[in-house]
């Protein structure tokens, strides 16, 4: 028997509705709030978790928590595919040249930052607290945890401005190795911190055998994964790629979640195989999954922004996350220097590397839950919330600090390609601004005189009051002189081809190729509202000053690089 439709509406899962009305919600609003703050030359990802601030659990609470932890697996999904993108940026010829540099680096500001934090929470904690064993125990976990950076907002701020260069390069291979560093210090500390609150447990050998066991297992999930992806992608059509390669993303993931290992080392690894493929269609893959993440991204941020909640943070808590932003920021400004200085990495990354690393995110909760389930009690709950404060304002700030480096670096809009190119500039950019013009009234002999003193092939014919009425060709000139016996008399009008397509200054290049390619032209001219010449446009000058752009580009990154 066939149910009434009103039973089967009753029927609908109305959370699975209410989740797909919050991401449409979450989607919409974060990309609203990423187009506001680039217009106040903000980075966008700032917009999009003050978005999530304004519905998440701080806010309006359209997003409570339930909701959040149905999310949870989305986000490290989008986690994923950030670190298999960072992964595909470290090529061998890379780690060859760089990779000392890295490390130097690496150390440094890792360190720094954990003995800059575990320093200010232990002694300014003891007086907080009036407990130098729970002050110093609390200073060195967060010391350890301090020493990650997360690479999703940072990469987000490198894509939007489309940087290239020695800092860029730097930061990337920062980003995609502190998570191993973040381990051992971790496991140190949990020993340290343990002796010295009396939480010892006949276990705690497992904390040094751990952080060994999660890289070089999750490296070797990363491997297995490239190889099995590449020997997908060599034997598949171009149309299978993309889910190809985003099912190898999800396999490694829950893989890595199933054995209990480092996530984002698992992708990062599964990226830089394929990178350094021998495959071309392996290298292809990275430019495919640049179509695909946008809006995943988008929803990531304003799923950040949606978990904060104030509500947790008392004053005690307050004063210790203003020490952890202080004594974390200094240690990762001064390592940072010191590092650079030490690998003589250039002049750029040494003076705009410490304003890069302040982001932190996924890699530093997990750090802190974990503390909270070796420590279970008053100093894991406060660890926990501290860190879950502190990730908001690092996240909030972080970006900002970013685009400051990369600017004033000269690396921003390096990275552009053709596409990019035609896209972002208008019209009214390149053209020329007093092209030659020919009148309809203008004789021959006129008109030869500025073929003569001109390399155009095309001309816009206008009238008394510069209005286009036609366009005249070099070619057209050549077949009136061929056949023509009567060159005297002929005029400009007489030489006139009709205008096909005309457009704005104030369109894109992008759209100026479309008219090109759709009426299969070879000029194009420029107008003015009331239909005045306001510039002109040939294919072959317009061919070859992309090219040229895109050229000085990629020589003022390479000139970056060998700084």
């Amino acid at each position: 028997m066939i149910e009434p439709i009103g039973l089967l509406i009753q029927k609908i899962s109305l959370p699975h509705l209410n989740i797909l009305l919050l991401l449409g919600l979450a989607l919409f609003g974060g990309t609203i709030g990423g187009r506001f703050f680039q217009k106040l030359r903000i980075p966008q990802v700032i917009g999009y978790i003050c978005i999530g601030i304004v519905i998440g659990e701080s806010g309006l609470k359209i997003i409570d928590h339930q909701t959040l932890l149905a999310l949870q697996p989305f986000s490290y999904f989008a986690l994923g595919l950030i670190g298999f993108m960072i992964g595909g940026e470290l090529k061998k010829e890379v780690l060859s040249k760089y990779g000392k540099q890295f490390i130097t680096i690496l150390i440094f500001e890792g360190v720094a930052a954990f003995l800059f934090v575990t320093l200010l929470v232990g002694i300014l904690g003891s007086l907080i607290f009036k407990d130098w064993r729970y002050a110093w125990a609390l200073g060195i976990l967060l010391g350890a945890i301090s020493s990650a950076t997360a690479p999703a907002a940072t990469v987000a701020v490198l894509k939007e401005y489309k940087t290239r260069g020695p800092l860029t390069r730097m930061v990337l291979g920062i980003v995609a190795m502190d998570d191993a560093l973040a381990l051992f210090l971790f496991a140190v500390a949990a020993a340290v911190a343990g002796s010295l609150i009396g939480n010892i447990h006949n276990d705690t050998w497992r904390l040094f055998i751990n952080p060994l066991y999660e890289i070089t297992t999750a490296i070797a999930l990363g491997v297995f994964g490239g190889l099995l992806l590449n020997h997908l992608l060599k034997y598949s059509e171009k149309e299978k790629h993309l889910v190809f390669c985003v099912g190898i993303v999800l396999l490694v993931l829950g893989l890595a979640f199933a054995i209990h290992v480092n996530i984002l080392l698992a992708v990062m690894t599964l990226g830089v195989i394929i990178t350094n493929s021998i495959s071309k269609k392996g290298r292809d893959v990275f430019k495919l999954l640049e179509g695909f993440t946008p809006p995943i991204y988008v929803l990531f941020f304003v799923l950040v922004g949606a978990k904060l909640n104030i509500n947790y943070i008392t004053l005690p808590v307050f004063l210790i996350s203003i020490l952890y932003l202080v004594g974390r920021s200094a240690g990762k400004m001064y390592g940072a220097m010191l590092g650079a200085k030490i690998s003589s990495a250039p002049r750029t990354v040494q003076k705009y590397l410490p304003f890069c690393l302040f982001s932190q995110a996924g890699v530093a909760i997990g750090l802190s839950i974990l503390a909270g389930n070796y420590f279970p009690g008053n100093i894991g709950n406060v660890l926990v919330v501290i860190i879950t404060a502190t990730v908001f304002v690092l996240e909030i700030i972080g970006p900002s600090f970013v685009k400051f480096g990369v600017t004033q670096a000269g690396e921003v809009g390096l990275n552009i390609s053709e596409e990019d190119f035609i896209y972002k500039i208008k019209i009214k950019e390149i053209i020329d601004k007093n092209p030659p013009l020919l009148y309809e009234n203008m004789s021959l002999d006129e008109i030869l005189s500025i073929f003569r003193s001109t390399s155009n092939l095309y001309y816009p014919l206008v009238n008394n009051e510069n209005k286009l009425i036609g366009i005249i060709s070099v070619d057209s000139i050549r077949n009136i002189l061929e056949e023509s016996k009567q060159k005297g008399l002929i005029l400009a009008t007489d030489l006139q081809e009709p205008v096909r397509a005309v457009i704005s200054n104030e369109a894109t290049l992008s759209e100026a190729r479309d008219i090109l390619n759709k009426y299969s032209l070879e000029c194009l001219p420029v107008v003015t509202p009331k239909n005045k010449v306001a510039g002109f446009i040939e294919r072959r000058i317009f061919d070859k000053l992309i090219a040229t752009r895109i050229l000085e580009l990629q020589k003022q990154a390479d000139i970056l690089e060998g700084d």
